[in-house]
């Protein structure tokens, strides 16, 4: 968790050249009196947006509370009135909950006054409503170890079945007894990676128009039976696997294939945390397909910032012109900010980290769905497939009760009946 004020971050700019370019920055953007709050997720990109956005000036306060908890908490902070936060940094999913709940305001006329800098690309949509302004795009994919393929004698695979095969050729060679990793930490880790797979196999989940949901049948049970395998070559506590744990196996070189968020991707690349032999045979490529099919097993994401509603009209201005001073493209000259995500800022160019997401794109993965109850099912996903990859019951046992606590949450928020 990095909490961190207006103070801190005039505290850390110790050199004159640094204390010239917030001057400018100050003068670029002036907030007037209006407080600016910031929540959202702990890694990189988000740093880069946060520490431009608080470059700018106001005799009220800028705030921000990044950590890896903010989807835990950010509708309760979002509800109170007024709320703890004026700015919530989310994606695709995290957005649902604070739409559902009516926290956040629209957009239009905010981006109509000081939005010019913003693309179209960036504005998110809900029927008329600008209710987001995207500024990164992400998606699991394959990270790989080129070095350790060569040794076991097996190609770069690029589907799942071809992973699994690697994995346990690394596995026969005495390379390494756990060569694979996934983010599948219970919860809403694990029902992630079952969503990127499910979709991988053609499923839908939920029947047409409905939310009556559809997981139980053909594809459900060979995205669990694929995960299973997967997970037979991780280390026997793949349930504690979060983007931080499978980041530090791989900078540590324990393991030669993973799934990861291409977020992580200029972190794993750099020279801080690894060798030099394992960075050098580090490689991103694009989301591996399965079962035969042509689409990428993941998902694509964006990130953005949103503002609350329960807060002051002049808070409300402050914060978003903040935020669009923190996501303008001048934030890509910053060094090093370029490759901390695949940016969707004008000016942005690919750079080696952003690859797999790319590729994944390219090939056609599927953006995360953004339905009202898709939250209820990826919680329950997250809940219930536990016990099944750990041998205690069955596929269809496991299907059945993620089928039966959706269908009970469901009913609770009234999208059943």
């Amino acid at each position: 968790m990095n909490r961190y004020t207006k103070a801190a971050l005039l505290a850390g700019a110790s050199t004159l050249a640094a204390g010239a370019a917030l001057a400018d920055a100050h003068a670029a953007c002036d907030l007037g009196t209006g407080n600016v709050r910031i929540l959202g997720n702990d890694f990189g990109a988000i740093h880069a947006v946060v520490d431009r956005a608080m470059e700018c000036t106001t005799e009220g306060e800028i705030t921000a509370n990044l950590t890896t908890e903010h989807k835990e908490i950010q509708v309760a902070a979002l509800t109170a009135d007024p709320t703890e936060y004026t700015v919530a940094i989310v994606a695709n999913s995290s957005l649902v909950p604070l739409l559902n709940g009516g926290l956040v305001r629209p957009l239009n006329d905010l981006v109509e006054a000081h939005g010019d800098s913003l693309s179209d690309l960036q504005l998110i949509r809900v029927g008329d409503d600008i209710v987001a302004v995207a500024f990164m795009a992400n998606a699991q994919h394959l990270f790989y170890r080129e070095d350790v393929l060569a040794e076991a004698g097996v190609e770069v695979p690029t589907t799942y079945e071809e992973v699994i095969a690697a994995g346990q050729a690394i596995r026969d060679a005495g390379i390494m007894e756990h060569p694979v990793a996934l983010n599948t930490m219970t919860g809403w880790n694990l029902g992630e990676e079952f969503i990127n797979m499910y979709l991988g196999y053609g499923g839908e989940f939920f029947a047409p128009g409905t939310a009556e949901v559809s997981i139980d049948n053909e594809a459900g049970m060979k995205a669990l039976e694929t995960l299973k395998a997967l997970t037979e070559l991780s280390n026997p506590d793949f349930l504690t696997f979060d983007s931080n744990a499978t980041g530090a196996l791989w900078e540590a070189g324990n393991v030669a294939l993973a799934t990861m968020w291409g977020s992580r991707g200029a972190g794993i690349l750099d020279d801080e945390g690894s060798s030099e032999e394992v960075v050098a045979a580090t490689k991103l490529a694009g989301a591996p397909t399965v079962g035969g099919g042509s689409q990428p097993a993941t998902t694509l994401w964006w990130d953005g910032f949103t503002i609350a509603q329960n807060i002051s009209d002049e808070d409300a201005e402050a914060s978003f012109k903040a935020m669009v001073h923190g996501v303008a493209p001048e934030v890509l000259e910053t060094e090093g900010n370029a490759e901390l995500a695949v940016w969707l800022i004008e000016g942005y160019e690919p750079t080696p980290a952003a690859q797999g997401v790319a590729q994944s794109a390219q090939a056609g993965a599927m953006p995360y769905p953004m339905l009202p109850y898709m939250g209820l099912l990826h919680t329950a996903l997250g809940d219930e497939l536990a016990d099944f990859l750990q041998g205690k019951e069955s596929a269809e046992q496991a299907l059945d009760d993620v089928e039966a606590a959706y269908t009970t949450a469901a009913k609770e928020q009234g999208f059943l009946q």
